[in-house]
């Protein structure tokens, strides 16, 4: 960690920061080349979501909510994290207007400058496609170039390999474990947490813009170049 010396004492402390407070995330669209981000609302988005991940509790494993064996609790789920704001839901979205995944922005320290990115779910439809990617490079941009948080973080189940290997590939950094974190649905649960900071997003988005240009997808849509590769290209 940096650090300079308090001039009363000489002792060391972190460089000075401009401690104006964030503002908080809200409703928003967050346009894309392959989709779009937006507010979550109950009756734009619910049906289309209970049909992105109906019959798959293998999505809810890590999650503090779900499963949901029916529609109408998940409906009912989903108008009350509608009316949430923090944690702050967004719907995914495809060009065709369809909902397809769930994410958040949470944990919001206005104070401090940090947010979490989290709950997120996303539907068979949407696993593995540019769109799952674009969906967090533009909750990213919102949260560091919108309203200039310092810290974006990334927690998740310590047992959550797929997320864990997500957070990696995305651009943050890993920080540890936090033992005997919370209780998850009567299960103990340690947590993995993972970091992303204000002076390391210009390449984190570098190599995001890259890796969803055009140029980097064959005719089958394809990558050409994976997005870790990308970032460790970029100095």
């Amino acid at each position: 960690m940096e650090s300079e010396p308090l001039p009363e004492t000489g002792q060391p402390v972190g460089p000075k920061v401009d401690p104006t407070p964030a503002a908080r995330p809200g409703a928003v669209t967050l346009e894309g080349r392959f989709g779009r981000v937006e507010r979550l609302e109950a009756e734009r988005h619910g049906a289309a979501l209970w049909e992105a991940l109906q019959g798959r509790p293998d999505l809810w494993t890590y999650s503090s909510n779900g499963p949901f064996a029916a529609e109408e609790p998940f409906r009912e789920w989903v108008t009350q994290r509608e009316a949430l704001a923090d944690p702050c839901y967004y719907a995914i979205v495809d060009p065709a207007g369809r909902a397809l995944g769930v994410a958040t922005l949470m944990e919001i320290r206005p104070a401090a400058r940090v947010v979490e990115v989290g709950h997120i779910v996303y539907g068979p439809a949407l696993q593995q496609t540019p769109l799952a990617t674009e969906a967090q490079y533009l909750l990213a941009r919102y949260v560091f170039e919108e309203f200039g948080y310092r810290r974006y973080e990334w927690k998740c189940h310590a047992l959550n390999a797929a997320s864990r290997r997500a957070a990696l590939r995305l651009g943050f950094t890993f920080e540890g474990i936090f033992r005997q974190h919370m209780i998850v649905k009567g299960r103990t649960r340690d947590t993995a947490w993972f970091s992303m900071l204000d002076r390391e997003w210009p390449r984190t988005r570098a190599a995001f813009e890259a890796w969803l240009a055009p140029e980097n997808f064959d005719a089958e849509g394809r990558q050409k170049r994976r997005l870790e590769e990308i970032r460790n290209s970029i100095s």
